[in-house]
């Protein structure tokens, strides 16, 4: 059964949302009309996440949050996420957790699958998805084996001619586009 919607808009707005809370590893589950996200916040100096934090554990007893995103809430996140974007000539921080669960719906909608979960890890990912028969499969990824379908992506946005890039592990290079 594959998916009827493409997952990179709504993975990328989830994302937005995520980092807007500081999460960057997490578990997320797509139920039939929602995302459900389990995470913990990425500890910082901010007062502002250590008062979210003290205040996750003084009511549960865990800093870990819960979201649930229904489809509608989800379209909302991408609209507002547009309307924020206006960075042109300036390729995307691959890292950033919007931009790497793009990539990852990107990947999903090329291949054609029904995602069920994804596990986001500080440096790796664990997919588990359903093919077109119905049967479930699982990947476990690194977070930078997404990286050249994410400069593929990009550059068919044909957002500019060339691009300074620099991957984290190497030195910057030229990318036409």
């Amino acid at each position: 059964m594959a998916a009827t919607k493409p997952y990179d808009e709504d993975l990328r707005a989830i994302g937005q949302a995520l980092e807007a809370r500081n999460i960057t590893v997490f578990e997320l589950k797509r139920l039939a009309d929602r995302y459900v996200i389990e995470g913990t916040p990425h500890e910082t100096n901010s007062l502002r996440t250590k008062v979210r934090q003290w205040y996750l554990q003084l009511r549960s007893g865990s800093i870990a949050e819960s979201l649930t995103f229904r489809l509608a809430d989800v379209e909302k996140l991408s609209q507002a996420g547009r309307a924020k974007r206006s960075r042109p000539r300036r390729l995307p921080d691959f890292y950033s957790v919007s931009n790497t669960l793009r990539t990852v719906g990107a990947y999903l909608d090329a291949k054609g699958v029904e995602l069920v979960e994804l596990h986001k890890w500080p440096i790796s990912i664990t997919l588990s998805y359903r093919d077109r028969e119905g049967h479930q499969q699982g990947e476990d990824r690194t977070v930078s084996s997404f990286y050249n379908l994410f400069l593929e992506l990009y550059g068919k946005r044909g957002q500019q001619k060339t691009l300074t890039v620099k991957h984290p592990n190497s030195q910057p290079s030229a990318l036409t586009t």
